[in-house]
């Protein structure tokens, strides 16, 4: 593939404009708030946005139409679990947690609001949250530049180890150089590429089938069973399947997003502008794999990629019915989604290590200059660790991905939520939490698994753990019962 393919151009203009993108917010950011937490300025549509896209990694254009594709409808429901979860993420977390972050110290970070709501003098909550962020996400940013290898391997025929630096790069560049700004920036660009893409592709797929009865009798045609929500599935299986929604609730890539907003008011609008858009891109997601039986079963000829990895669906979908450049311009959505988690993640992580050890521990008067700079070499150092493991794709670390969703779920999930809706909750509560969610998940995972997946437990559990411990404890101080007052007095206030 010569580099004048318009594949080539589009991919290439998108990427330079990322970078571009990164080096406008250099200039807006003047100290390390607006490095980790863009000085708590983004607005509805940029918080909205940026939370969706930093969620939905490649496999909301890979994984998802690949499985309905292969399975049918049954596949849908970790769909409809995400778009729940996601609703009570910000209905019940969004406004509050950017609320209570902001008069706990002006939290910049999760290990630094929790140390902070609950007045944690020993540090442990700082200290274990910030490291099962530093493992889990090295293992997430890890299976983000295999994913943007893949799809430089795959698209444009390059050798795995040239693929692996070529996508991984860009995505290093504009989080090294612009910090949060530059993520949030570039995810909301990168949202309405993948909304797009998502959108137009299945109505050209219909299109090219004549019309959307024929497309639905071709689907019947190849197996019934293709529009039944429970083939092969258990209610234990549906369950695990929707379970994957309570993870919302402990993912600090996102639960960063509502810290950011410019202000509670911010939330509500920001919550009909991000389901909306998650539900349009979920739904046409779905279409895409559902309509692409139909498509493969009338164009057998060019079936053979599909029937070899049924992810590729998408991918070869667009190339066969789109004009090349518009094709370059669709399959940009692609690297938009692997650009956006990855991005995202190597943030936090950076966070975790410059905030919560390096300023924390070995600098706590450290110059906001010195704490940009050095947030940006931890950047570095956390992706070229994550390009050493991404050497080896058929890691077996980089199965543990579901893993990780759940450890942060479980772990993260239930004291976050509880800590904005309970006054009484306490230290030792948030801890048992987190070690009961943590434990849990590993243990069930690698003991007991029952075939429910592993954050149902460890979030029940974890839940439990905070409950009984804190009632167990003495109440909080007067000090922290009044700053808890004072911050869900102003949320209810923004929402009168």
């Amino acid at each position: 593939m010569t580099f004048t393919n318009p594949l080539w151009v589009t991919f290439v203009l998108y990427i330079l404009a990322m970078v571009l993108i990164g080096f406008i917010a250099y200039r807006a950011t003047k100290n390390f708030d607006d490095y980790i937490l863009g000085g708590r300025s983004l607005g509805s549509y940029v918080t909205a946005l940026s939370a969706g896209a930093s969620d939905m990694s490649g496999w909301l254009l890979l994984g998802l139409p690949g499985a309905i594709f292969v399975s049918g409808l049954s596949e849908s429901w970790i769909a409809i679990g995400l778009i729940i979860g996601a609703w009570l993420n910000w209905q019940f977390v969004a406004g509050r947690l950017r609320v209570h972050t902001e008069h706990n110290h002006n939290a910049l970070t999760l290990p630094d609001y929790f140390t902070h709501r609950f007045e944690d003098k020993s540090r442990l909550l700082r200290i274990f949250s910030a490291l099962v962020i530093l493992v889990f996400f090295t293992i997430y940013c890890a299976s983000g530049v295999v994913a943007g290898a893949r799809l430089f391997e795959t698209t444009f025929g390059l050798p795995y180890d040239t693929a692996l630096w070529v996508g991984a790069a860009a995505t290093i560049l504009y989080v090294f150089v612009g910090g949060f700004l530059a993520v949030s920036w570039t995810d909301t660009v990168q949202a309405t590429l993948m909304i797009f893409a998502l959108l137009i592709t299945p109505l050209f797929v219909v299109l090219a089938l004549g019309d959307f009865g024929a497309a639905m009798d071709t689907i019947a045609m190849q197996d019934p069973a293709n529009f039944d929500m429970f083939r092969g599935l258990s209610f234990i299986a549906i369950i695990s399947l929707l379970g994957w929604g309570l993870g919302y609730f402990g993912q600090p890539h996102i639960l960063v997003r509502f810290m950011a907003a410019s202000s509670v008011k911010a939330i509500p609008n920001a919550r009909r502008i991000g389901m909306t858009w998650m539900i349009l891109c979920l739904g046409g997601a779905v279409a895409v794999g559902f309509f692409g039986i139909a498509y493969f079963a009338d164009h057998p000829d060019v079936a053979g990629p599909v029937t070899a990895n049924g992810e590729r669906v998408f991918m070869e979908l667009v190339k066969i019915l789109f004009n090349p450049w518009v094709a370059g311009v669709i399959l940009s959505g692609v690297l938009a989604a692997v650009m956006s988690t990855l991005s995202a993640q190597l943030l936090v992580s950076s966070s975790a290590l410059t905030q919560d050890f390096y300023k924390s521990f070995l600098r706590k008067h450290a110059s906001q200059t010195e704490l940009v700079w050095v947030g940006r070499a931890m950047v570095l150092m956390i992706a070229l660790i994550a390009i050493g493991i991404a050497y080896n794709p058929e890691s077996k670390v980089l199965g543990l991905v579901s893993y990780a969703w759940a450890g942060f779920g479980a772990a993260f999930g239930p004291v976050v939520l509880i800590s904005v809706l309970w006054k009484r909750m306490t230290r030792n509560g948030a801890l048992a939490g987190m070690l009961v969610g943590a434990i849990t998940v590993v243990v069930w995972k690698n003991f007991i698994g029952l075939g429910l997946y592993e954050i149902i437990p460890g979030f029940i559990l974890g839940s439990l753990a905070i409950v009984v411990f804190s009632l167990l404890d003495k109440e909080p101080n007067a000090a922290i019962q009044e700053r808890f007052d004072v911050a869900e007095k102003e949320y209810q206030d923004a929402h009168i």
